[in-house]
């Protein structure tokens, strides 16, 4: 069939009045024009307004150009949740260059290789953190001897933290943060992309198996994921937002330029415990805070002492990994209100919401927890979702129990993986972006995540999901963390293994063979038999520095376990 040219019906071409590329730096302009005198930001003592940050942006970003710092280039910046490492989400993009916020938990020797990799000219780095940088700096060195050339470095003095530090980067020939301020134009005339393709920002992937992968975003996607992150959360101007979400972690999950856009207040959080969450909500009135599920867990377990009282329907975005229903119905028994969402760093941090529905409110709690529990449906910002046959690429049906791969499209997907076109092929075949994750897809339309097709344990020819025990785990009373892999099993295959972290452990005198034997008859009267983890081990579990459990060590301990005495199904 021949194919026929599809023409519009006028030919009206696009022009400065009617067209320019979409970029999220217009919102911090926009919230310095609308609300000048509103609070920005707050750390401790010190209170920005929106005009106030909005001129430290500019100030940065013409100090960076100063330095011949703009586009083409990157600027990383290690630093926790403060003022500097919000201000950097729009100053450095205004100089045109791009943005690599880097996780403060990595090791020297990660940290050099992203340095390497993104090519950093320029480095903004917290001063509790120089000591780290310089070891990585000095593993670049050794490695590349006389030839390397170490990328300009500003160092953020805190007054909550002991100078030492400061005085040691400053010794070295660092910058310090205000005083590069202080370089640069407070009106500088910072201009939108010509391209809203061009990039915006570079976030890694964990690396737990492999060495990192390098997110690259652009303007256009920062924007359209900003406005979706919010419009998820019906998000309101008037609202306070809790950075108890690192910063660094896919862009604060783009509320960092979120909360530009809604004018609303930044609560930077330094430290992150129970009793800093608590304590922040009653002196700033907060009303909404993002944490990934293991967050959530040291919320409804901390001690009750680090409690105080807060006002019933404080919003709580969570993300990361499958929340356990337990935990989120602990959650609203405490007056939060949870919306679970799902997504990726390709996907701009989570693009999928467990859109909540009003009939749900008249569920008993175990059952509205279990709705919640499940990842839910597209953002309005996302064109694209679906759980498909991996290798056929059709849809599986909505019957809520045949298993396939979540695939997305769409805006809120990344421009690729830098320097990585094998990994780019591979993740975008079919015209999809393929997450690795599990799922069914129940006739509502729902998606749920049953595992990460590498963690999967196969039983006997069955196929077991090790988040579906996990779930179950969380429901003991004794149970603070738990994570399951497959361990080799002479007869089945393999047979699911807990690896268990206790609530209130430490009695060297406590019977833990009794304890784990209470847990798999608990699991045992919840799950199928095939289900029921064959082997419990009791102990903290290793995680990422982002937070997330590292599978990849447990597996490797229950195989080097063999095969369990004894396993009946």
């Amino acid at each position: 069939m021949a194919q026929v040219e599809v023409k519009d019906i006028d030919d009206l071409p696009k022009c400065p009045a009617n067209y320019t590329a979409l970029t999220p730096l217009w919102f911090i302009q926009r919230a310095a024009l609308v609300y000048p005198k509103r609070k920005s930001v707050i750390h401790g003592a010190r209170q920005y307004t929106w005009d106030q940050t909005y001129e430290r942006c500019r100030r940065l970003a013409s100090a960076l150009a100063k330095r011949s710092i703009g586009p083409g280039t990157t600027v990383g910046v290690l630093a926790p949740n403060i003022p500097a490492a919000y201000e950097a989400h729009f100053g450095i993009p205004m100089a045109g260059a791009v943005l690599n916020s880097i996780n403060i938990r990595l090791d020297a020797r990660t940290i050099a290789f992203l340095l390497e990799h993104s090519r950093a000219v320029a480095v903004l780095v917290d001063q509790d953190f120089f000591m780290l940088l310089q070891e990585a700096l000095g593993l670049m060195a050794k490695k590349h001897g006389s030839g390397f050339e170490p990328p300009f470095l500003v160092v953020i003095g805190d007054e909550t933290c002991d100078e030492g530090n400061l005085k040691r980067a400053l010794r070295s020939g660092a910058v310090e943060y205000e005083d590069f301020l202080q370089e640069g134009d407070p009106g500088f005339e910072w201009q939108p992309p010509d391209d809203e393709w061009q990039s915006i920002a570079l976030g890694y992937t964990s690396g737990t198996t492999s060495s990192p992968k390098g997110v690259v975003l652009s303007h256009r996607g920062a924007y359209v994921a900003s406005l979706g992150a919010a419009l998820a959360w019906e998000m309101k101007g008037s609202g306070v937002y809790l950075w108890t979400l690192p910063m660094f972690h896919c862009n604060g999950w783009c509320y960092a330029w979120g909360m530009a856009a809604f004018c609303g207040t930044n609560i930077c959080l330094r430290q992150v415990t129970a009793r800093a969450i608590y304590a922040s909500i009653a002196e700033h009135k907060v009303t909404h805070f993002c944490a990934a599920p293991v967050v959530l867990n040291t919320v409804v377990n901390c001690d009750p002492q680090d409690r105080v009282p807060i006002p019933r329907g404080i919003s709580v975005m969570t993300a990361g990994s499958a929340p356990p229903a337990s935990v989120l119905a602990k959650m609203e028994e405490q007056g939060f209100r949870v919306t679970h969402t799902y997504g990726l760093s390709e996907t701009y941090g989570p693009s999928v919401v467990c859109a909540w529905k009003e009939e749900w409110d008249s569920l008993p709690p175990t059952d509205r927890a279990r709705m919640n529990a499940r990842q839910g449906v597209r953002y309005i910002s996302l064109e694209g979702l679906d759980v498909v046959n991996p290798d056929s690429m059709v849809p599986v049906p909505a019957d809520g129990s045949t298993v396939g791969e979540i695939v997305m499209r769409g805006n809120m997907m990344m421009k690729g993986y830098l320097r990585n076109p094998e990994a780019n092929r591979e993740s975008f075949r079919g015209g999809w972006f393929h997450s690795g994750d599990l799922a069914v897809k129940h006739p509502d339309g729902y998606i749920e995540i049953k595992d990460r097709s590498k963690d999967i344990i196969i039983s006997g020819g069955e196929n077991i999901s090790s988040v579906e025990v996990e779930n179950a785990l969380y429901g003991h009373p004794r149970v603070l963390e738990a994570s399951v892999v497959a361990r080799p099993d002479e007869r089945w295959g393999e047979t699911p293994c807990a690896f268990i972290t206790l609530k209130g452990s430490g009695d060297p005198n406590e019977d833990e063979s009794r304890i784990g034997q209470d847990i798999m008859n608990y699991c045992r009267a919840r799950l199928p038999g095939y289900m029921v983890p064959r082997s419990v081990v009791f102990g903290p579990l290793p995680k990422t520095a982002t937070g997330k459990v590292q599978k990849h060590i447990l597996r490797s301990k229950a195989k080097q376990m063999g095969s369990p005495p004894k396993s009946r199904l």
